[in-house]
């Protein structure tokens, strides 16, 4: 029998070796579980074979070099169906491009645990419902557009700690109060929110309550 320093000094040596098989067997696991959840007529997502461990080889995913998912292309894909909390599993995704769907339902507010994440592209969908407050915890994304669904509600005044967003649309859904003028919102024209009926234009501080006409 080995000593047990051997043993130990083994593992040592191995755990770095196994702990991408590890992630992207859960980032796998994630988005299989994603498909699950969606409606694909035109199998766009036929590659997305469950029994493989590593969901780098499926068509419409990026891996970086540590085989770590970060970036999912089904941007025009034709699929239908809702997003779920799994999504979160996939810490170092970089891009998530969901546009031109019809996937509909709430966005969950675990996508707010995306660190790494730079673009969120989830414009031209049916969403409803409010946008995630955890979107404040997006420290690094540059891109959100949730431009052309069925969102309600307030802008959440927590998105103005997003100090690194250049580009920011929620143009065509049905939001309503008024518009932050803290943080990088102070750089955004106003078509970024353009044929929401019920935004009252920009907030008022002191005046007029940020959600007033909700």
């Amino acid at each position: 029998m080995a000593p047990l320093s051997v043993i130990s000094l083994s593992l040592c040596f191995l755990l770095p070796l196994l702990y991408p098989a590890i992630s992207t067997n859960s980032e796998g696991n994630a988005l299989h579980a994603l498909r699950r959840r969606l409606s694909d007529p035109t199998n766009v997502l036929q590659s997305w074979d469950p029994t493989l461990v590593n969901p780098c080889t499926w068509f419409h995913v990026t891996c970086d070099s540590n085989n770590h998912v970060i970036r999912l292309d089904l941007g025009n894909s034709n699929i239908s169906g809702t997003l779920g909390p799994e999504l979160a599993q996939l810490q170092h995704l970089q891009y998530l491009e969901l546009y031109k769907n019809d996937i509909s339902g709430e966005i969950p507010k675990e996508l707010g645990n995306l660190k790494n994440l730079v673009g969120l592209d989830l414009y031209g969908n049916q969403f409803e419902g409010e946008i995630p407050k955890s979107f404040s915890g997006l420290k690094s994304l540059r891109f959100l557009r949730l431009n052309n669904n069925n969102l309600t509600g307030s802008i959440p005044r927590e998105l103005t700690a997003l100090s690194n967003l250049k580009v920011f649309d929620v143009s065509n859904n049905d939001l309503c109060g008024t518009i932050p003028v803290d943080g990088p919102f102070g750089m955004f024209s106003m078509p970024s929110y353009a044929n929401n009926m019920r935004l009252n234009g920009p907030e008022l501080k002191g005046l007029v309550p940020y959600n007033f006409g909700c």
